[in-house]
């Protein structure tokens, strides 16, 4: 018996598991829980179940912690409070443009601690387009499905004279108005976490399809019995009725930053008369058709469900901030001059995140939701100044560089066409040479940095180090696009030198980069350890190797080749020690390094995520191999606690995606991709031009992690990079793997990728 059983089980698992996994729909295998175990402290990806369609203009998500926190969801709460509409990015960043829903029975309470109802993740479905849970202390199941800027609630009542939806518009101001002849609520909420916005609402709309039997506004915690409108700092609606066990009531909900009419214009639209299952097919649908761009097949339930969770995290941010108006033209409200202008605007990015891969996987995949966030870069240009570097949802004065200018010069170079390149290349001289109203827009530093070559460590200005190396390579990209638009040689020749100004912080005695005094002389006493001071969430182990557009120039200033390597294998060889002191307390990048096992290399935080594919530089491209593989499959997981830190808007995401495919843009604003190895046996990229991008290596395994040799489009192809010129024709690429790595393939100069300091050589 046991061995018939052994057997059917077998059987089971090889049919269900093996044969017929591919048949899975990609939205099915994506986990919105993945990264939600996290805190302050320890970040396993600070994310939350985005509820939503791609790059929507509202989300929404069940709400565990307090109003106004930015933690609005962790893994490991026990009450949800209620399901708040949100355009968060981060926790850090918190939110804006919110708003939260909660259906409660029994004796009524508005108090958000009050109202609080246990939950269990054992009843709770999380997908893309459709959340479910029961909240226990109401005995109400709670669904939501979603629009770009709508959605619809189903809600499940147990048999009572008490069913209440309580309406919560937050504080800092806020406005309610009950209309109980239409079944509707209208209102706003002005509460936002960052900048200072000009004449900022949200406003809402909410259709019930059910009679009010009770209904009245509320103020803080008092509530007024009939009274239909209210304007307070704390204000909200309760709408209240009789249900009959298992009775089902519907809202229809919507939201615009223009009017309570868009609002309303926004949920007719978007939402019509289709019912919630209706509206949960078109969203899984929009879903279905986004994931399925890229196929991938011939890997574990595990990486197959890891892949499509990151791919799902890579196409919410930035976030449309756009709406279309009665006669359909796009229109959206400034965050810069309060006004509604014409044309497009997103927002809940930031550059210094996601200029590294998100915006290249955009580029390469999904080029015309890129096309748009261009258009809507020149509309933040001419209606505030300036390119925001943090948008959330105007200018936020967080991280540093001018990385705008990777953003818009790889768009370019990767082919978008169809906006005013001239506006923004205007937009990017004007940014680099100039400090912005904030410390995080423009350059903070630039005087010291145009005459010096680098912003000095004493001057007080603080990241001084990062900001040089990132502005050293924006002048890149500057350079590159100016080049691309055939800009006058004096230009261009001004930026290319400024590209090197890396150089001035390289530290020969010890390898490293290192913050420099006014007077030429460098910082003393140098700790590589110590995390920021003149680098940003990070050391000089993780700041050195950024010099994205010219590795080359770095390796000579480190000896050559084998020493260059040396130092990268360091980074793995090196204990995760640290030096805390900058911070007065143990930050969450610090101790995801820690604990991650792998030395000083830090995946959690994105300064040095470019970093293994380095080798691919230097002739050792079988290293680069190895330690994709070990990230892929050490430091990922479509579990809660299944990021190695802050997953940030798609950038840590993205950076899986690529890898798993086999390649990665270690330098936007070029035409290469740096190869890798790819993950899984075959992966399939439908581009939007028509053309497919197939990517075999049918003898992949855990084992076989090295390439042999690889053929591009059936000849045998051995540089260490792709380009994205070649595959957007598209293109057949065959990897042969092997357990043992090939030490002779990918080793000579004319194999290696794209760096200034040779890119007179023909490639």
């Amino acid at each position: 018996m046991n061995r018939i059983f052994a057997f059917l089980l077998l059987f089971f698992s090889v049919n269900v598991f093996g044969q017929n996994l591919q048949s899975f729909e990609p939205v099915e295998l994506v986990n919105p829980l993945m990264g939600s175990d996290s805190k302050p402290s320890l970040s396993n990806g600070n994310t939350y179940p985005a509820i939503a369609v791609p790059w929507g203009m509202n989300f929404w998500t069940p709400q565990t912690g307090k109003m106004g926190d930015g933690w609005a969801y962790t893994y490991n709460a026990d009450k949800i409070r209620g399901f708040k509409q949100t355009h968060q990015p981060s926790p850090w960043m918190n939110d804006y443009g919110q708003f939260a829903i909660m259906p409660v029975t029994g004796k009524l309470k508005i108090n958000q601690d009050e109202r609080a109802s246990w939950f269990s993740h054992k009843a709770e479905i999380a997908k893309p387009y459709y959340y479910s849970v029961y909240l226990a202390d109401h005995d109400v199941t709670a669904e939501i499905t979603p629009t770009e800027r709508a959605a619809q609630f189903r809600l499940t009542y147990p048999k009572t004279d008490s069913a209440y939806v309580i309406i919560d518009a937050f504080d800092k101001g806020s406005y309610v108005k009950i209309i109980p002849e239409k079944r509707m609520v209208i209102g706003y909420s002005t509460k936002y976490a960052s900048g200072d916005l000009k004449n900022f609402k949200n406003y809402f709309v909410v259709q019930f399809d059910k009679d009010f039997t009770i209904n009245g506004a509320w103020d803080g915690a008092k509530f007024y019995p009939g009274k239909q409108e209210l304007e307070s700092n704390h204000t909200g609606a309760v709408i209240g009725f009789k249900t009959k066990k298992g009775e089902q009531v519907n809202l229809k909900v919507a939201s615009s930053f223009i009017s309570h009419d868009q609002a309303l214009l926004n949920l007719e639209r978007e939402l019509a008369n289709d019912s919630f299952e209706q509206t949960k097919s078109k969203a899984k649908e929009i879903w279905s058709e986004r994931l399925s761009r890229v196929k991938a097949e011939g890997g574990s339930i595990d990486q197959l469900r890891t892949f499509y969770s990151c791919l799902y995290r890579t196409l919410f941010f930035p976030n449309k901030l756009y709406e279309l108006d009665k006669n359909n033209q796009i229109v959206h409200w400034s965050p810069y001059n309060g006004k509604v202008l014409p044309g497009y605007m997103f927002a809940g990015t930031g550059f210094w995140d996601t200029f590294r891969a998100l915006y290249p996987f955009l580029n390469l995949v999904y080029p015309s939701i890129n096309k748009e966030m261009q258009e809507g870069l020149i509309n933040d240009y001419k209606e505030g100044g300036w390119l925001p570097e943090w948008s959330s949802p105007g200018y936020s004065n967080v991280m540093i560089g001018n990385n705008s200018a990777s953003v818009v010069a790889d768009a370019y170079i990767k082919g978008m066409r169809g906006y005013d390149i001239e506006k923004l290349y205007e937009a990017l001289k004007h940014g680099a040479n100039n400090e912005g109203p904030i410390d995080a827009v423009g350059r903070r530093g630039v005087q010291y940095y145009n005459s010096l070559g680098y912003v000095p460590y004493d001057v007080k200005i603080n990241e001084n180090a990062a900001r040089t190396l990132e502005y050293a390579y924006d002048d890149f990209a500057i350079y590159q696009l100016g080049k691309a638009l055939n800009k006058p040689k004096k230009e261009l020749d001004l930026y290319a030198r400024r590209s090197q100004n890396y150089r001035n912080l390289f530290d020969k005695s010890t390898g490293l980069m290192r913050g420099k005094n006014k007077d030429g002389k460098f910082m003393s006493p140098f700790n590589p350890f110590k995390w920021g001071d003149a680098f940003t969430e990070g050391n000089s182990w993780h700041y050195t190797w950024s010099v994205f557009h010219d590795v080359q120039g770095l390796i000579n200033l480190m000896g050559g080749r084998e020493q260059f390597v040396n130092k990268l294998d360091s980074v793995f060889a090196l204990p995760p020690i640290f030096d805390e002191s900058y911070y007065n307390s143990v930050i969450h990048e610090i101790r995801e390094m820690q604990i991650a096992n792998m030395g000083q290399y830090a995946h959690g935080n994105q300064p040095i995520q470019h970093m293994i594919y380095l080798y691919n530089y230097a002739g050792e491209p079988w290293k680069a191999q190895y330690w994709v593989r070990e990230v892929l499959n050490r430091l990922y997981k479509a579990t809660p606690d299944g990021y190695c830190g802050d997953e940030d808007n798609g950038q840590t995401s993205a950076w899986y995606v690529f890898s798993s495919m086999g390649f990665y843009p270690v330098t936007p604003a070029t035409d290469q991709y740096v190869i890798g190895a790819p993950l899984f046996k075959k992966v399939t990229i439908k581009l939007e031009n028509g053309k497919q991008i197939i990517i075999n290596s049918t003898d992949n395994s855990e084992e076989n992690r090295y390439i042999q040799d690889m053929k591009l489009n059936g000849a045998d192809y051995t540089k260490n990079w792709l380009s994205h010129s070649s595959l957007m024709k598209g293109a057949t690429i065959d990897f042969r793997m092997s357990s043992n790595p090939n030490k002779q393939r990918g080793i000579k100069p004319e194999s290696f990728p794209y760096s200034f300091s040779n890119s007179n050589i023909k490639k």
